[in-house]
Protein backbone atom coordinates (compact mmCIF):
# COMPACT_ATOMS: atom_id res chain seq x y z
CA UNK A 1 0.00 0.00 0.00
CA UNK A 2 1.22 3.48 -0.86
CA UNK A 3 1.52 5.55 2.32
CA UNK A 4 0.56 9.18 1.65
CA UNK A 5 2.65 11.77 3.47
CA UNK A 6 1.97 15.43 4.21
CA UNK A 7 4.24 18.23 5.36
CA UNK A 8 3.34 20.19 8.47
CA UNK A 9 6.15 22.70 8.74
CA UNK A 10 9.28 20.60 9.12
CA UNK A 11 7.36 17.47 10.12
CA UNK A 12 6.26 14.65 7.85
CA UNK A 13 2.88 13.18 8.75
CA UNK A 14 2.12 9.75 7.28
CA UNK A 15 -1.42 8.36 7.10
CA UNK A 16 -1.23 4.65 7.85
CA UNK A 17 -4.32 2.54 7.27
CA UNK A 18 -5.66 -0.40 9.20
CA UNK A 19 -8.07 -0.99 6.31
CA UNK A 20 -11.80 -0.43 6.10
CA UNK A 21 -14.83 -1.34 8.20
CA UNK A 22 -18.50 -1.23 7.22
CA UNK A 23 -21.17 0.30 9.42
CA UNK A 24 -24.92 0.82 9.07
CA UNK A 25 -25.62 4.03 7.18
CA UNK A 26 -28.40 4.99 9.57
CA UNK A 27 -25.98 4.80 12.48
CA UNK A 28 -23.27 6.76 10.67
CA UNK A 29 -25.65 9.58 9.71
CA UNK A 30 -27.95 9.53 12.72
CA UNK A 31 -31.16 11.49 12.33
CA UNK A 32 -30.43 12.35 8.68
CA UNK A 33 -32.78 10.28 6.46
CA UNK A 34 -31.31 7.99 3.82
CA UNK A 35 -32.91 9.97 1.01
CA UNK A 36 -30.48 12.76 1.98
CA UNK A 37 -27.30 10.92 3.00
CA UNK A 38 -27.47 8.55 0.02
CA UNK A 39 -26.68 11.55 -2.20
CA UNK A 40 -23.19 11.76 -0.69
CA UNK A 41 -22.46 8.18 0.41
CA UNK A 42 -22.94 4.85 -1.32
CA UNK A 43 -24.12 1.85 0.67
CA UNK A 44 -24.07 -1.90 0.03
CA UNK A 45 -27.01 -4.30 0.00
CA UNK A 46 -26.96 -4.39 3.81
CA UNK A 47 -27.29 -0.60 4.01
CA UNK A 48 -23.69 -0.33 5.23
CA UNK A 49 -21.24 2.41 4.27
CA UNK A 50 -17.44 2.00 4.23
CA UNK A 51 -15.41 3.80 6.89
CA UNK A 52 -11.67 4.21 6.69
CA UNK A 53 -9.45 3.25 9.60
CA UNK A 54 -6.91 6.05 9.22
CA UNK A 55 -4.11 6.38 11.77
CA UNK A 56 -1.09 8.70 11.82
CA UNK A 57 2.64 8.15 12.13
CA UNK A 58 4.80 11.16 13.00
CA UNK A 59 8.45 11.62 13.94
CA UNK A 60 8.63 14.38 16.55
CA UNK A 61 11.49 15.42 18.79
CA UNK A 62 13.31 12.14 18.18
CA UNK A 63 10.21 10.09 19.02
CA UNK A 64 8.16 7.84 16.73
CA UNK A 65 4.52 8.67 17.49
CA UNK A 66 1.50 6.59 16.41
CA UNK A 67 -1.91 8.26 16.72
CA UNK A 68 -4.73 5.71 17.05
CA UNK A 69 -4.16 2.05 16.25
CA UNK A 70 -7.17 0.98 14.17
CA UNK A 71 -9.34 -2.08 14.71
CA UNK A 72 -6.56 -4.63 15.05
CA UNK A 73 -6.68 -8.30 14.17
CA UNK A 74 -7.98 -10.00 17.32
CA UNK A 75 -11.48 -10.48 15.85
CA UNK A 76 -10.41 -11.43 12.33
CA UNK A 77 -10.53 -15.23 12.77
CA UNK A 78 -13.99 -15.09 14.37
CA UNK A 79 -15.40 -12.88 11.61
CA UNK A 80 -14.01 -15.11 8.91
CA UNK A 81 -15.50 -18.15 10.64
CA UNK A 82 -18.88 -16.40 10.49
CA UNK A 83 -18.41 -15.70 6.78
CA UNK A 84 -18.13 -11.94 7.30
CA UNK A 85 -15.74 -10.18 4.88
CA UNK A 86 -12.72 -8.74 6.69
CA UNK A 87 -11.02 -5.61 5.39
CA UNK A 88 -9.18 -4.47 8.51
CA UNK A 89 -6.20 -5.56 10.62
CA UNK A 90 -3.57 -4.30 8.16
CA UNK A 91 -1.78 -1.64 10.19
CA UNK A 92 1.22 -3.70 11.26
CA UNK A 93 1.84 -4.85 7.68
CA UNK A 94 1.75 -1.23 6.52
CA UNK A 95 4.21 -0.17 9.22
CA UNK A 96 6.46 -3.12 8.39
CA UNK A 97 6.44 -2.04 4.74
CA UNK A 98 7.68 1.37 5.90
CA UNK A 99 10.49 -0.25 7.86
CA UNK A 100 8.85 0.55 11.20
CA UNK A 101 8.89 -2.30 13.70
CA UNK A 102 6.65 -2.55 16.75
CA UNK A 103 9.61 -1.89 19.01
CA UNK A 104 10.40 1.36 17.16
CA UNK A 105 7.22 3.11 18.34
CA UNK A 106 7.89 5.35 21.35
CA UNK A 107 4.48 6.94 21.88
CA UNK A 108 0.91 5.81 21.14
CA UNK A 109 -1.92 8.32 21.49
CA UNK A 110 -5.54 7.12 21.56
CA UNK A 111 -8.16 9.72 20.64
CA UNK A 112 -10.61 7.56 22.58
CA UNK A 113 -11.00 3.89 23.43
CA UNK A 114 -13.65 2.52 21.08
CA UNK A 115 -12.37 -0.72 19.61
CA UNK A 116 -11.79 0.66 16.11
CA UNK A 117 -9.30 3.21 17.47
CA UNK A 118 -7.25 1.10 19.86
CA UNK A 119 -7.44 -2.43 18.48
CA UNK A 120 -3.72 -2.70 17.82
CA UNK A 121 -2.90 -1.45 21.32
CA UNK A 122 -2.54 -5.15 22.09
CA UNK A 123 -2.08 -8.37 20.18
CA UNK A 124 -2.53 -12.04 20.90
CA UNK A 125 0.69 -13.96 21.54
CA UNK A 126 -0.19 -17.62 21.98
CA UNK A 127 -2.85 -17.71 24.69
CA UNK A 128 -1.88 -14.31 26.10
CA UNK A 129 -2.52 -10.69 25.23
CA UNK A 130 0.50 -8.40 25.12
CA UNK A 131 1.03 -4.72 24.27
CA UNK A 132 1.76 -4.56 20.55
CA UNK A 133 4.33 -1.80 21.03
CA UNK A 134 6.57 -3.03 23.85
CA UNK A 135 8.65 0.15 24.22
CA UNK A 136 5.82 2.68 23.89
CA UNK A 137 4.06 4.86 26.40
CA UNK A 138 0.33 4.89 25.69
CA UNK A 139 -1.28 8.33 26.21
CA UNK A 140 -4.96 8.06 27.14
CA UNK A 141 -7.43 10.40 28.81
CA UNK A 142 -7.93 9.12 32.35
CA UNK A 143 -11.70 9.73 32.30
CA UNK A 144 -12.00 7.87 28.98
CA UNK A 145 -10.12 4.94 30.51
CA UNK A 146 -12.53 4.87 33.43
CA UNK A 147 -15.51 5.03 31.07
CA UNK A 148 -14.13 2.08 29.11
CA UNK A 149 -13.54 -0.03 32.21
CA UNK A 150 -16.95 0.84 33.70
CA UNK A 151 -19.28 1.15 30.68
CA UNK A 152 -23.02 1.70 30.84
CA UNK A 153 -25.65 -0.18 28.86
CA UNK A 154 -25.31 2.19 25.91
CA UNK A 155 -21.51 2.33 25.76
CA UNK A 156 -20.65 -1.29 26.56
CA UNK A 157 -20.61 -2.53 22.96
CA UNK A 158 -18.07 0.10 21.92
CA UNK A 159 -15.32 -0.88 24.34
CA UNK A 160 -13.16 -4.01 24.58
CA UNK A 161 -11.02 -4.30 27.68
CA UNK A 162 -8.65 -6.68 25.86
CA UNK A 163 -7.27 -3.53 24.23
CA UNK A 164 -6.58 -1.93 27.60
CA UNK A 165 -5.84 -4.19 30.57
CA UNK A 166 -2.54 -5.61 29.23
CA UNK A 167 -1.22 -2.03 29.08
CA UNK A 168 -2.08 -1.50 32.72
CA UNK A 169 -0.39 -4.76 33.65
CA UNK A 170 2.90 -3.65 32.06
CA UNK A 171 2.66 -0.10 33.42
CA UNK A 172 2.78 1.49 29.97
CA UNK A 173 -0.18 3.87 30.33
CA UNK A 174 0.32 7.62 30.69
CA UNK A 175 -2.96 9.15 31.85
CA UNK A 176 -3.92 12.58 30.55
CA UNK A 177 -6.07 15.09 32.37
CA UNK A 178 -7.60 17.19 29.60
CA UNK A 179 -5.33 19.18 27.28
CA UNK A 180 -1.66 18.21 27.39
CA UNK A 181 1.51 18.65 25.35
CA UNK A 182 3.01 15.25 24.52
CA UNK A 183 5.99 16.43 22.44
CA UNK A 184 6.98 19.98 21.47
CA UNK A 185 5.00 19.47 18.23
CA UNK A 186 2.06 17.35 19.40
CA UNK A 187 -0.73 18.38 21.75
CA UNK A 188 -3.78 16.38 22.83
CA UNK A 189 -6.88 18.58 23.18
CA UNK A 190 -10.35 17.92 24.53
CA UNK A 191 -12.95 17.39 21.79
CA UNK A 192 -16.03 16.04 23.59
CA UNK A 193 -19.23 14.78 22.04
CA UNK A 194 -18.57 11.39 20.50
CA UNK A 195 -17.71 10.40 24.04
CA UNK A 196 -17.56 12.75 26.99
CA UNK A 197 -13.75 12.55 27.08
CA UNK A 198 -12.98 12.15 23.39
CA UNK A 199 -9.83 13.98 22.27
CA UNK A 200 -8.33 15.30 19.06
CA UNK A 201 -4.61 15.64 18.38
CA UNK A 202 -3.02 18.90 17.18
CA UNK A 203 0.30 18.76 15.32
CA UNK A 204 2.05 22.12 14.94
CA UNK A 205 5.45 23.01 13.52
CA UNK A 206 6.95 26.14 11.95
CA UNK A 207 3.62 27.97 11.88
CA UNK A 208 1.63 25.16 10.25
CA UNK A 209 -0.99 23.00 11.95
CA UNK A 210 -2.72 19.68 11.31
CA UNK A 211 -5.55 18.29 13.42
CA UNK A 212 -6.34 14.59 13.74
CA UNK A 213 -10.08 14.71 14.45
CA UNK A 214 -10.65 11.21 15.79
CA UNK A 215 -14.40 10.59 15.72
CA UNK A 216 -15.49 14.20 15.62
CA UNK A 217 -16.86 13.21 12.20
CA UNK A 218 -17.40 9.90 10.42
CA UNK A 219 -17.87 11.26 6.89
CA UNK A 220 -16.57 14.32 5.05
CA UNK A 221 -20.04 15.83 4.69
CA UNK A 222 -20.33 16.08 8.48
CA UNK A 223 -17.61 18.75 8.37
CA UNK A 224 -19.64 20.74 5.87
CA UNK A 225 -22.95 20.43 7.75
CA UNK A 226 -22.75 21.02 11.48
CA UNK A 227 -26.16 19.46 12.23
CA UNK A 228 -25.16 16.12 10.70
CA UNK A 229 -23.83 14.00 13.56
CA UNK A 230 -23.41 10.29 14.04
CA UNK A 231 -25.88 8.18 16.02
CA UNK A 232 -22.88 6.71 17.84
CA UNK A 233 -22.20 10.08 19.49
CA UNK A 234 -22.99 9.95 23.20
CA UNK A 235 -23.51 13.73 23.36
CA UNK A 236 -24.70 14.89 19.92
CA UNK A 237 -25.37 18.51 20.89
CA UNK A 238 -21.90 18.73 22.40
CA UNK A 239 -20.50 17.16 19.21
CA UNK A 240 -22.11 19.91 17.16
CA UNK A 241 -20.61 22.65 19.32
CA UNK A 242 -17.14 21.07 19.34
CA UNK A 243 -17.29 20.67 15.58
CA UNK A 244 -18.35 24.29 15.04
CA UNK A 245 -15.33 25.55 16.99
CA UNK A 246 -12.82 23.31 15.23
CA UNK A 247 -14.30 23.99 11.78
CA UNK A 248 -14.29 27.76 12.31
CA UNK A 249 -10.63 27.72 13.32
CA UNK A 250 -9.71 25.34 10.49
CA UNK A 251 -11.31 27.64 7.92
CA UNK A 252 -9.76 30.78 9.37
CA UNK A 253 -6.24 29.35 9.74
CA UNK A 254 -6.34 26.77 6.92
CA UNK A 255 -5.47 23.87 9.18
CA UNK A 256 -4.91 20.50 7.62
CA UNK A 257 -7.60 18.10 8.88
CA UNK A 258 -7.14 14.33 9.12
CA UNK A 259 -10.37 12.37 9.49
CA UNK A 260 -10.15 8.91 11.02
CA UNK A 261 -13.07 7.42 9.10
CA UNK A 262 -13.19 9.33 5.83
CA UNK A 263 -12.21 7.45 2.70
CA UNK A 264 -8.46 6.83 2.90
CA UNK A 265 -6.41 8.91 3.43
CA UNK A 266 -9.08 11.33 4.72
CA UNK A 267 -6.94 14.50 4.59
CA UNK A 268 -8.42 17.85 3.60
CA UNK A 269 -8.72 21.57 4.19
CA UNK A 270 -11.96 23.51 4.51
CA UNK A 271 -12.94 26.47 2.39
CA UNK A 272 -15.97 28.72 2.39
CA UNK A 273 -17.85 29.58 -0.79
CA UNK A 274 -20.99 31.71 -0.73
CA UNK A 275 -21.21 31.15 3.00
CA UNK A 276 -21.01 27.35 2.69
CA UNK A 277 -18.21 25.22 4.07
CA UNK A 278 -16.57 22.91 1.54
CA UNK A 279 -14.34 19.91 2.13
CA UNK A 280 -11.38 20.00 -0.27
CA UNK A 281 -9.19 16.91 -0.34
CA UNK A 282 -5.47 17.60 0.10
CA UNK A 283 -2.94 16.11 -2.30
CA UNK A 284 -0.19 14.19 -0.56
CA UNK A 285 3.29 15.64 -0.76
CA UNK A 286 4.82 12.18 -1.16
Amino acid sequence: MVVPKYQVGGLTVAVVSDGTMWRDGGAVFGAVPKVMWSRVAESNERNEVPLGLNCLLVESNGKTVLIDTGYGDKNVALLKKRGIPVEHGRLMSVLDGMGVKAGDVDIVINSHLHSDHCGWNTRRVGDSLKPTFPNARYYIQRAEWEAALHPNDRSRAGYDQENLLPLEATGQVEFLEGEQQVTPDIRVVEAPGHTADHASVVISNSGETAVYLGDLVHHAVQLERSAWVCAYDDLPLVSMETKRKIVAEAVAKQHLLICAHNTFPGVARLQTNDGKTQYVAETASA
